[in-house]
């Protein structure tokens, strides 16, 4: 029983991917038909469906993910460092440095997510890059075939006329080669 379900799933899954490539294939072949362009700038109409929140993580991943930001970190911190061991026994944070760890720690836990999210989301813009690359692909790839039907359909055509030709050519020397012989033997 168990195995049954699997296999009917398994069944509407390849069902649900052959109708998505039909769709795909439709699509291109529609778009051969109107003469119209397939392929689009993801990146332009990806970004119309942002939200402000979904910007702001992009940017703030970017910082967190930049030379500026690891290096003005790393001086903060050594600043911090210098002038707690500096300070001694008035120091706000001594030698284990346990507040500095608290605010990394919370720096990190609320960074980690921003940084996924932006990440879901290019992997998003990815899947629709690459689902558009394969429509252009396909549909250069029928165009292609087109044109190389065309140019055997050209190139049959001239043979059939090089031969016509070569044909009458032949015909004209008979008939030359005729023409000349009694006239050798006079």
């Amino acid at each position: 029983m168990q195995y049954e379900n699997l296999t009917s799933e398994k069944a509407q899954y390849i069902k649900d991917m052959l109708n998505a490539d039909h769709e795909d294939l439709e699509e291109v072949l529609s778009s051969i038909k109107q003469k119209e362009l397939l392929s689009e700038n993801i990146n332009d109409n990806y970004e119309e469906h942002l939200t402000f929140g979904q910007r702001m993580a992009d940017k703030i991943a970017t910082f967190g993910g930049s030379r500026t930001f690891i290096l003005s970190f790393l001086f903060f911190l050594l600043v911090w460092m210098g002038f707690n061991i500096a300070l001694g026994e008035r120091a706000w944070d001594e030698y284990p440095f346990i507040l500095l760890n608290l605010c990394l720690s919370s720096i990190a836990a609320l960074q980690a997510p921003i940084i996924m999210m932006s990440q879901n989301r290019q992997a998003q813009r990815d899947r629709l890059r690459a689902e558009n690359d394969y429509k252009v692909n396909l549909k250069a790839e029928i165009e292609i075939r087109t044109l190389h039907e065309k140019l055997d359909h050209l190139l049959m055509k001239k043979w059939q006329t090089l031969m016509e030709i070569q044909q009458i050519q032949l015909d004209i020397l008979e008939k030359t080669s005729k023409d000349s012989a009694p006239s050798d033997s006079q």
